[in-house]
């Protein structure tokens, strides 16, 4: 047996070193994901790492993001940006967002 099937792969176990909230991004080298539920420090629970999600943006002029744009999650000021980083690519926005938007439409993929 080279591979055993574990599951269906839209969610990933993980145990942080921290509370997190449900609906944080958590960033984990080259996988991101979105905590489903809260999530106590050393408690296993779960990162989506997949499906679509609205994801806090800047506001204020020239911070639109058009659909279908390539999405990343700054860590630092904890908002998805179309600026291209080393860690956090999100996926796709999958709705338009204009500059006054707080949020974008993002579809996760890894």
């Amino acid at each position: 047996m080279n591979a055993k099937y574990v599951q269906t792969g839209d969610a990933v176990d993980y145990t942080p070193a921290a509370d997190v909230k449900a609906g944080d991004v958590v960033i984990q080298n080259d996988l991101t994901g979105v905590a489903k539920l809260d999530i106590k420090a050393g408690k296993l629970g779960a990162l989506a790492v997949t499906g679509v999600f609205d994801i806090p943006k800047a506001t204020g002029a020239g911070s639109a993001i058009a659909a279908g744009a390539k999405a990343w999650w700054d860590a630092t000021v904890k908002q998805a940006t179309t600026v291209a980083l080393a860690q956090g690519y999100l996926g796709k926005a999958v709705k338009a967002a204009a500059d006054a938007d707080a949020t974008v439409r993002v579809r996760l993929s890894q």
